[in-house]
């Protein structure tokens, strides 16, 4: 009797049980983003300003350790207070609204998904850290440390903003995330960007493009304290990156499950993958392997495979390794000397070039078993499109506003280093410290009262 009455006293009940709903909190979910967020912000501090100050000149690299620093203190502020807000708030397709201006709302019971809506914020503010920081690295020798701080909350709000919101935030035009039937812009379908190709890679990138170009080329005279600093910084903020990056790819996932699983096996792949790729064709080119040029591969490698983490398979994963490896080692050889601009860090050459190349071949790899949506390979053959386009209005619309805001910058407060500074090194002259050991020469050169006795850099090498 009871094998009848049980099964019907569990129908009875079950409109009355808990349902597992998309917003009901989960602890491994939780706990996997909160991991995520720090792994992502490791990436800043201090993987991204150990690589980036490991390649600059040795009387730069503390104020190139301070630009990181700076950014992510500033981001913190301004992230939640505003950014936050106009990025992943209901507003129209181009900019969400302020329904979250300073957090409003936001509880400790507040869910996004399955996930405090807090950790969701602190976790989408360390991408939105490193994205900052990234661009500085193509002027990273130049640019005045006070119009960091001052470029950087406007950058924020009106370029790094608007764009996480066309690709990630409600009704983005891009994304169409929350859109019924949405065809996509232009009508070739939603683009696929899942831990931030646009957003992040190429938005930096043409970013950072256009300030090397607005700032105008280094300076080609350099006394002998100028040399690369230190490799083994670079090793090790490029291994922090690298580990970093699987909060980064498999975070966005959102949750501890299958997709960040395999989101995590694909960005180790083709970090490889383009690592290889890029020594192969090193030897063959100059007959060595430089250890900056490993990192580079494994940089491109990564940011390649970021916004296809969650839709290609692992054979897809080497192919884009190893395409971006090729592609970004033209970018940073040869693109250079071709369009003749001065990308300290190489910003534009590995991560716009790098992201561009990832974000197209999403649209060619992409396996409807992996992440739902196919690619030109499985049937779609609009999807390729709509990554394109996605890339054409990143690149316009940063590259736009960016030389908008750069030009008042420079008319204000101005944007280059003076000319004794950027000789001598940035250090002393902004932060008063300094790992070079200095002459006497020093404190009259960079003595802006006795405009007379500064060093000139032609002259200088000549008394040498």
């Amino acid at each position: 009797m009871l094998k009848y009455i049980l099964p019907a006293l569990f129908l009875t009940l079950l409109p009355f049980a808990p349902a597992m709903a998309a917003d009901e909190l989960d602890s491994g979910d939780t706990a996997w983003l909160l991991v995520s967020a720090l792994l992502v912000l490791m990436m800043t501090v201090p993987g991204l300003a150990l690589f980036y100050g490991g390649l600059v000149k040795r009387d730069n690299v503390l104020t190139t350790l301070m630009q990181s620093i700076a950014v992510c203190a500033v981001v913190s502020v301004v992230w939640p207070v505003i950014g936050y807000s106009l990025a992943f708030t209901e507003g129209n397709d181009f900019v969400g609204g302020l329904s979250k201006f300073m957090l409003a709302g936001v509880k400790p019971d507040s869910l996004t998904g399955t996930i405090p809506e807090s950790v969701f914020i602190v976790f989408q503010m360390t991408f939105a850290v490193i994205t900052v920081a990234l661009l500085f690295g193509a002027v990273a020798d130049r640019i005045k440390f006070t119009s960091v701080l001052i470029f950087t909350p406007l950058w924020l709000v009106f370029v790094y903003a608007p764009i996480a919101h066309w690709v990630w935030g409600p009704g983005g035009f891009i994304g169409g995330i929350d859109k019924e039937d949405y065809a996509g812009f232009l009508g070739m379908g939603e683009a696929l960007d899942f831990a931030g190709g646009t957003v992040v890679h190429i938005n930096s990138g043409i970013a950072g493009l256009v300030a090397a170009i607005v700032l105008g080329r280094g300076m080609k005279t350099r006394r002998d304290p100028s040399t690369t600093n230190n490799l083994i910084l670079s090793v090790s903020g490029a291994g922090l990156l690298w580990v970093g990056w699987f909060g980064f790819n498999a975070g966005s996932a959102l949750s501890a499950g299958t997709s960040a699983g395999f989101a995590m096996l694909v960005t180790n792949s083709a970090a490889g993958m383009a690592a290889v790729v890029w020594m192969v064709i090193e030897i063959l080119d100059k007959g060595k392997i430089s250890v900056q040029g490993a990192l580079s591969g494994i940089v491109a490698g990564l940011v390649a495979i970021t916004p296809a983490a969650g839709f290609v398979d692992f054979s897809a994963s080497i192919v884009m390794g190893g395409l971006s490896g090729f592609i970004c080692y033209f970018a940073v050889k040869h693109l250079k000397t071709i369009l003749k601009y001065d990308d300290a860090l190489d910003v534009f050459g590995l991560h716009g070039v790098g992201g561009i190349t990832g974000a197209i071949l999403t649209g060619v790899f992409a396996n409807p078993e992996i992440g739902g949506a196919a690619g030109l390979l499985y049937g779609d053959e609009h999807r390729v499109i709509a990554q394109i386009l996605s890339v054409l209005v990143t690149l316009v619309y940063s590259g736009t506003v960016t030389f908008i805001l750069l030009m008042i910058v420079r008319s204000l407060f101005g944007l280059r280093v003076p000319a004794q500074v950027e000789y001598w090194g940035l250090d002393l002259a902004y932060h008063g410290e300094t790992i070079v050991e200095y002459n006497e020469q020093l404190p009259k050169a960079l003595d802006k009262t006795s405009p007379k006795k500064k060093a000139k850099p032609k002259k200088a090498e000549k008394a040498n």
